[in-house]
Protein backbone atom coordinates (compact mmCIF):
# COMPACT_ATOMS: atom_id res chain seq x y z
CA UNK A 1 0.00 0.00 0.00
CA UNK A 2 3.01 2.54 0.82
CA UNK A 3 4.54 1.70 -2.89
CA UNK A 4 0.73 2.66 -4.18
CA UNK A 5 0.08 5.49 -2.72
CA UNK A 6 3.91 6.53 -3.52
CA UNK A 7 3.66 5.48 -7.17
CA UNK A 8 0.07 7.01 -7.67
CA UNK A 9 1.20 10.51 -6.21
CA UNK A 10 3.88 10.26 -8.91
CA UNK A 11 1.66 9.29 -11.83
CA UNK A 12 -1.09 11.70 -10.93
CA UNK A 13 2.04 14.84 -10.56
CA UNK A 14 3.73 13.60 -13.60
CA UNK A 15 -0.14 13.52 -15.59
CA UNK A 16 -1.21 16.92 -14.67
CA UNK A 17 0.47 19.84 -16.04
CA UNK A 18 0.75 22.63 -13.43
CA UNK A 19 -1.85 25.43 -13.86
CA UNK A 20 0.39 27.96 -14.90
CA UNK A 21 2.08 26.09 -17.52
CA UNK A 22 3.62 27.19 -20.59
CA UNK A 23 2.05 25.76 -23.63
CA UNK A 24 3.10 24.98 -26.65
CA UNK A 25 1.03 23.57 -29.35
CA UNK A 26 2.39 20.04 -31.63
CA UNK A 27 1.50 18.81 -34.81
CA UNK A 28 3.46 15.45 -35.55
CA UNK A 29 3.22 14.35 -38.95
CA UNK A 30 5.50 11.84 -40.98
CA UNK A 31 8.24 12.21 -40.36
CA UNK A 32 8.65 15.84 -38.46
CA UNK A 33 7.35 17.84 -35.56
CA UNK A 34 6.11 21.10 -36.09
CA UNK A 35 5.64 23.55 -32.67
CA UNK A 36 3.90 26.49 -32.59
CA UNK A 37 4.65 28.84 -28.83
CA UNK A 38 1.83 31.03 -28.03
CA UNK A 39 3.74 33.88 -28.80
CA UNK A 40 3.30 32.89 -32.44
CA UNK A 41 6.73 31.19 -33.19
CA UNK A 42 6.91 28.18 -35.08
CA UNK A 43 10.00 25.41 -35.59
CA UNK A 44 10.08 22.36 -37.20
CA UNK A 45 12.08 19.55 -35.64
CA UNK A 46 13.64 21.66 -32.83
CA UNK A 47 11.31 23.20 -29.92
CA UNK A 48 13.18 26.50 -27.61
CA UNK A 49 12.03 26.22 -24.00
CA UNK A 50 13.59 28.23 -20.95
CA UNK A 51 15.34 26.98 -18.11
CA UNK A 52 13.17 26.26 -14.99
CA UNK A 53 9.93 26.59 -16.85
CA UNK A 54 7.07 24.59 -16.53
CA UNK A 55 6.21 23.59 -20.14
CA UNK A 56 2.31 21.89 -21.39
CA UNK A 57 2.62 20.26 -24.76
CA UNK A 58 -0.79 20.10 -26.42
CA UNK A 59 -0.03 17.86 -29.17
CA UNK A 60 -1.92 15.96 -32.05
CA UNK A 61 -1.23 14.02 -35.24
CA UNK A 62 -2.17 14.99 -38.80
CA UNK A 63 -2.07 10.95 -39.86
CA UNK A 64 -0.83 7.99 -37.86
CA UNK A 65 -0.52 7.51 -34.19
CA UNK A 66 3.66 8.59 -32.90
CA UNK A 67 5.27 9.36 -29.57
CA UNK A 68 6.52 12.18 -28.54
CA UNK A 69 9.87 10.67 -26.62
CA UNK A 70 12.64 12.95 -25.01
CA UNK A 71 14.93 10.81 -22.84
CA UNK A 72 16.23 13.18 -20.89
CA UNK A 73 13.32 14.30 -19.58
CA UNK A 74 12.39 11.04 -18.88
CA UNK A 75 8.47 12.53 -20.70
CA UNK A 76 7.19 9.74 -23.53
CA UNK A 77 3.66 10.38 -24.68
CA UNK A 78 1.66 9.02 -27.53
CA UNK A 79 0.59 11.99 -29.85
CA UNK A 80 -2.98 10.57 -31.47
CA UNK A 81 -4.79 11.91 -35.13
CA UNK A 82 -8.04 13.15 -34.33
CA UNK A 83 -7.73 14.43 -30.64
CA UNK A 84 -5.23 15.86 -28.51
CA UNK A 85 -2.70 14.39 -25.87
CA UNK A 86 -1.00 16.57 -23.11
CA UNK A 87 2.76 15.95 -21.66
CA UNK A 88 4.33 18.08 -19.14
CA UNK A 89 8.06 18.94 -18.28
CA UNK A 90 10.41 21.62 -16.44
CA UNK A 91 13.45 21.42 -17.77
CA UNK A 92 16.42 22.03 -15.27
CA UNK A 93 19.69 22.80 -17.46
CA UNK A 94 20.79 24.03 -20.25
CA UNK A 95 21.79 22.20 -23.35
CA UNK A 96 20.67 20.52 -26.40
CA UNK A 97 18.51 16.92 -25.70
CA UNK A 98 17.28 14.59 -28.01
CA UNK A 99 13.81 14.37 -29.20
CA UNK A 100 12.42 10.81 -30.99
CA UNK A 101 8.99 9.24 -31.98
CA UNK A 102 9.04 6.04 -29.96
CA UNK A 103 5.91 4.41 -32.50
CA UNK A 104 6.80 2.81 -35.32
CA UNK A 105 5.20 5.47 -37.84
CA UNK A 106 6.36 4.17 -41.21
CA UNK A 107 9.52 3.40 -43.49
CA UNK A 108 11.17 6.98 -42.30
CA UNK A 109 10.34 6.77 -38.55
CA UNK A 110 13.90 6.71 -37.65
CA UNK A 111 14.14 10.16 -39.18
CA UNK A 112 11.49 11.61 -37.18
CA UNK A 113 13.88 13.30 -34.54
CA UNK A 114 14.48 16.86 -33.55
CA UNK A 115 16.20 18.21 -30.05
CA UNK A 116 14.78 20.34 -27.71
CA UNK A 117 16.93 23.42 -26.36
CA UNK A 118 16.94 24.62 -23.22
CA UNK A 119 18.14 28.23 -23.21
CA UNK A 120 19.11 30.46 -19.74
CA UNK A 121 15.75 32.99 -19.96
CA UNK A 122 17.42 36.04 -21.49
CA UNK A 123 19.13 34.02 -23.95
CA UNK A 124 14.94 32.40 -24.26
CA UNK A 125 13.70 36.21 -24.42
CA UNK A 126 16.31 37.39 -27.27
CA UNK A 127 15.49 34.40 -29.52
CA UNK A 128 11.51 34.59 -29.15
CA UNK A 129 11.92 38.34 -30.13
CA UNK A 130 13.48 37.71 -33.24
CA UNK A 131 10.33 37.17 -35.30
CA UNK A 132 7.62 39.11 -36.31
CA UNK A 133 5.16 36.59 -35.47
CA UNK A 134 1.13 37.48 -34.10
CA UNK A 135 0.46 35.47 -31.35
CA UNK A 136 -1.91 32.40 -31.73
CA UNK A 137 -4.71 33.46 -30.10
CA UNK A 138 -4.64 36.52 -32.49
CA UNK A 139 -4.35 34.46 -35.48
CA UNK A 140 -7.36 32.24 -33.87
CA UNK A 141 -9.83 35.32 -33.50
CA UNK A 142 -8.72 36.42 -37.18
CA UNK A 143 -9.82 32.37 -38.19
CA UNK A 144 -13.15 32.62 -36.02
CA UNK A 145 -14.51 36.08 -37.89
CA UNK A 146 -13.03 34.73 -41.14
CA UNK A 147 -14.56 31.70 -40.87
CA UNK A 148 -18.32 33.25 -39.41
CA UNK A 149 -18.29 32.01 -36.04
CA UNK A 150 -18.67 35.06 -34.72
CA UNK A 151 -22.53 35.49 -35.89
CA UNK A 152 -23.77 32.70 -33.95
CA UNK A 153 -21.19 32.92 -31.35
CA UNK A 154 -21.67 36.13 -29.36
CA UNK A 155 -21.05 37.18 -25.77
CA UNK A 156 -25.34 38.42 -25.26
CA UNK A 157 -28.15 36.26 -25.34
CA UNK A 158 -29.19 37.14 -29.42
CA UNK A 159 -26.61 33.94 -30.62
CA UNK A 160 -27.57 30.98 -31.82
CA UNK A 161 -24.58 29.16 -30.57
CA UNK A 162 -23.23 29.06 -27.13
CA UNK A 163 -21.45 32.16 -25.46
CA UNK A 164 -17.82 31.12 -25.56
CA UNK A 165 -16.60 33.66 -23.12
CA UNK A 166 -14.94 32.21 -19.85
CA UNK A 167 -16.25 28.84 -21.37
CA UNK A 168 -12.43 27.10 -21.01
CA UNK A 169 -12.28 24.64 -17.84
CA UNK A 170 -15.82 25.23 -16.91
CA UNK A 171 -18.62 22.13 -16.82
CA UNK A 172 -21.37 22.16 -19.85
CA UNK A 173 -24.33 20.60 -19.46
CA UNK A 174 -25.40 18.71 -22.94
CA UNK A 175 -28.78 18.02 -24.25
CA UNK A 176 -28.36 14.79 -22.98
CA UNK A 177 -28.20 15.24 -19.77
CA UNK A 178 -24.59 14.84 -19.41
CA UNK A 179 -22.03 17.07 -17.91
CA UNK A 180 -18.66 17.51 -19.40
CA UNK A 181 -15.28 19.74 -18.88
CA UNK A 182 -14.67 22.29 -21.55
CA UNK A 183 -11.21 21.05 -22.23
CA UNK A 184 -9.06 21.07 -25.29
CA UNK A 185 -10.34 18.14 -26.37
CA UNK A 186 -13.87 19.42 -25.70
CA UNK A 187 -13.28 22.75 -28.04
CA UNK A 188 -11.46 20.59 -30.77
CA UNK A 189 -14.50 17.94 -31.17
CA UNK A 190 -16.68 21.50 -31.07
CA UNK A 191 -15.32 22.62 -34.07
CA UNK A 192 -14.94 19.46 -36.82
CA UNK A 193 -17.40 17.17 -35.03
CA UNK A 194 -20.11 20.03 -33.28
CA UNK A 195 -22.80 17.51 -33.53
CA UNK A 196 -21.08 15.17 -31.22
CA UNK A 197 -21.67 16.99 -27.90
CA UNK A 198 -25.25 19.37 -28.21
CA UNK A 199 -25.26 21.98 -25.61
CA UNK A 200 -28.05 21.95 -23.51
CA UNK A 201 -30.71 24.70 -24.81
CA UNK A 202 -29.55 25.06 -28.28
CA UNK A 203 -30.24 23.06 -31.51
CA UNK A 204 -27.81 21.17 -33.97
CA UNK A 205 -27.15 23.82 -36.32
CA UNK A 206 -22.95 24.32 -36.42
CA UNK A 207 -21.92 23.11 -39.77
CA UNK A 208 -18.63 21.13 -39.13
CA UNK A 209 -15.04 22.19 -40.33
CA UNK A 210 -14.02 18.92 -40.45
CA UNK A 211 -11.36 18.36 -43.52
CA UNK A 212 -11.68 22.44 -44.19
CA UNK A 213 -9.06 23.59 -42.15
CA UNK A 214 -5.21 22.60 -41.07
CA UNK A 215 -4.48 21.17 -37.63
CA UNK A 216 -2.65 24.49 -37.40
CA UNK A 217 -5.98 26.71 -37.78
CA UNK A 218 -7.08 24.43 -34.95
CA UNK A 219 -4.95 25.05 -32.87
CA UNK A 220 -5.07 28.51 -33.28
CA UNK A 221 -9.00 28.80 -32.91
CA UNK A 222 -8.87 26.72 -29.51
CA UNK A 223 -6.25 29.17 -28.74
CA UNK A 224 -8.51 31.63 -28.90
CA UNK A 225 -11.43 30.44 -27.41
CA UNK A 226 -9.21 29.24 -24.52
CA UNK A 227 -8.10 33.23 -24.06
CA UNK A 228 -11.87 34.12 -24.59
CA UNK A 229 -12.18 35.78 -20.91
CA UNK A 230 -8.95 34.91 -19.18
CA UNK A 231 -7.26 37.29 -16.81
CA UNK A 232 -4.61 37.31 -19.04
CA UNK A 233 -4.51 39.30 -22.25
CA UNK A 234 -5.83 37.89 -25.59
CA UNK A 235 -3.14 39.63 -27.08
CA UNK A 236 -0.65 37.50 -25.55
CA UNK A 237 -2.86 34.91 -26.13
CA UNK A 238 -2.74 33.56 -22.18
CA UNK A 239 -0.38 31.39 -20.92
CA UNK A 240 3.03 32.38 -23.16
CA UNK A 241 6.28 30.75 -21.84
CA UNK A 242 8.19 34.28 -20.94
CA UNK A 243 4.64 34.78 -19.06
CA UNK A 244 4.98 31.53 -17.29
CA UNK A 245 6.22 31.04 -13.73
CA UNK A 246 7.68 27.87 -12.23
CA UNK A 247 5.20 26.06 -9.61
CA UNK A 248 5.71 22.04 -8.37
CA UNK A 249 8.27 20.34 -9.46
CA UNK A 250 7.90 17.45 -11.25
CA UNK A 251 8.20 14.37 -10.58
CA UNK A 252 11.55 12.63 -10.71
CA UNK A 253 13.46 10.15 -7.81
CA UNK A 254 14.95 11.67 -4.71
CA UNK A 255 17.68 13.50 -5.94
CA UNK A 256 15.40 15.36 -8.33
CA UNK A 257 16.80 13.96 -11.57
CA UNK A 258 12.89 14.72 -13.65
CA UNK A 259 14.45 16.49 -16.49
CA UNK A 260 17.66 16.65 -17.27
Amino acid sequence: MVFFVWGAVIYFKERTPPQNSAEVYTVAKQWMWKFEHMEGQREINELHVPVGRDVKMIMTSQDVIHSFYVPAFRIKQDVIPGRYTVAWFRATKPGTYHLFCAEYCGTSHSGMIGSVVVMEPKDYEAWMGGGGNQPLAVTGEKLFSELGCVTCHRSDTQGRGPNLVGLYGKPVLLEDGRTVTADENYIRESIVAPTAKIVHGFKPIMPTFQGQISDEQLNALVAYVKSLGQSQSTETGGKSMAAATPTTPVAGDEHGNRCC
